[in-house]
């Protein structure tokens, strides 16, 4: 196979989308595994190759989820040239869950940790009049407690975010809501208590619930029914 560089981004693109087309089933460890083909591919490549790798296959073939995001960020040099403009490019048309997600915790929540965004550009998003962009500002705190994504606990800028949404009625947003206290858990399990006291008559039921159960047993919605005497572990 010819370098990389020999070839355009969009021929790139192209060649990857008919590797996506052609898996004989599309599920996450065929395209874990072709990603990291890829991955391997343009390792040598520029940042700004595999970036307009990425627009090419965002604006031609609406890839928004697993290998676009995934090659970015798997591409050092790739994605320390992620700033506000060129995330928000990358995520422009995220309109389902998956994609939505895949953006906010591939690329948007560890460049946050990073300082690569500000929270300010976070706020934006969740002042967006677009369901998805304000489901990916709080997903995007994730990034800021998650290990595997290089955080290490961010209370001020996670509950900056929530408070912002806490009235938001659409049910993603209320989903994510929940998902972003409950990460925040094991960094500062009080402030999340607090949280949740201050604001008891706001936030959504599912939000109360959800994030209460892990409080109290470290899981979203504890198993119903366990036999009598049995173990509970």
């Amino acid at each position: 196979m010819p370098h990389q560089e020999c070839r355009t981004p969009s021929e790139v693109a192209a060649e990857i989308d008919r590797a996506v087309r052609a898996l004989p089933v599309r599920n996450a460890a065929n395209h874990d595994a072709l990603r990291k083909t890829y991955s391997k591919q343009l390792a040598a490549c520029s940042g700004a190759f595999v970036l307009d790798v990425g627009r090419a296959l965002v604006g031609r073939y609406g890839r928004r989820s697993g290998i676009c995001y995934e090659l970015i960020r798997h591409h050092p040099d790739a994605f320390r040239r992620l700033g506000r403009t060129e995330i928000e490019e990358l995520g422009r048309g995220i309109d389902s869950w998956g994609s939505t997600d895949s953006f906010a915790r591939h690329l948007a929540g560890p460049a946050w940790v990073r300082g690569q965004i500000a929270l300010e550009d976070v706020h934006a998003w969740a002042e967006s009049p677009d369901r998805w962009w304000r489901r990916a500002a709080l997903v995007a705190t994730v990034g800021l407690n998650s290990r595997v994504s290089g955080g290490s606990g961010d209370t001020p800028r996670t509950l900056a975010i929530c408070r912002l949404l806490i009235d938001d009625r659409d049910d993603m947003v209320i989903k994510a809501m929940s998902w972003a206290l409950r990460e925040l858990i094991p960094w500062e399990r009080g402030a999340v208590q607090a949280f949740l006291q201050e604001h008891e008559d706001r936030l959504a039921a599912r939000v109360r619930r959800e994030v209460r159960n892990k409080l109290e047993t470290g899981l979203k919605t504890p198993r119903r029914g366990i036999k009598r005497g049995a173990s509970i572990g």
